[in-house]
């Protein structure tokens, strides 16, 4: 179900995304999609959700078993490179239509960005000479919100491929944070 809501959300945008056609396309009734979802915006919490976790999943694996800073921080950012082309219509539905749809998804979508920004400094601490929590958490907003902005930039550059946008990011991010790498 949240497969082809994604595909449809992604397709129509989510104000003119129709549960009738969702449910069409799924094979269940309207109704059904409701009692699972209680309303489009639920599908699309749930659809956010699995998003979540599956970035969270992909990201946690490329970095396992690096052996320095560098190496963890590569793995990563290509993780979300990739990620990020492979699931670009969502990825582009979720960018232009928060501001639509409402406090909630947009609260799903920071809770995503932290989600990142956890993990990144849970690898920071343990690769980085960690100075204050707060410099290791402020680094990690940062590597979050430049990777997001570049990948707003690489939907307007289809021959930007995950590993040279990888390349771009470790440019400018590994230069600031090589002294500190234990």
């Amino acid at each position: 179900m949240l497969d082809v809501a994604e595909a449809v959300f992604a397709e129509r945008g989510y104000v003119a995304a129709s549960m009738d056609e969702i449910a069409e396309r799924v094979g269940v009734s309207k109704p059904m999609l409701y009692e699972y979802f209680h309303s489009k915006e639920g599908l699309l919490l749930a659809c956010i959700a699995q998003s979540r976790a599956e970035l969270r999943e992909v990201t946690e694996e490329a970095v396992a078993g690096a052996t320095s800073a560098e190496e963890a921080l590569r793995r990563g950012l290509r993780a979300f490179f990739v990620y990020i082309r492979e699931r670009r219509q969502s990825w582009s539905l979720l960018r232009h239509e928060m501001a639509l749809i409402g406090t909630t998804a947009s609260d799903e979508i920071e809770a995503t960005r932290l989600q990142q920004t956890d993990l990144i400094a849970k690898l920071m601490t343990g690769y980085f000479d960690g100075g204050s929590p707060l410099r290791v958490e402020a680094t990690a907003e940062f590597v979050v919100g430049a990777c997001e902005r570049l990948a707003i930039w690489c939907e307007r550059h289809e021959e930007v491929t995950p590993d040279r946008a990888t390349d771009f990011a470790m440019d400018v991010l590994w230069t600031g944070l090589r002294e500190r790498a234990q």
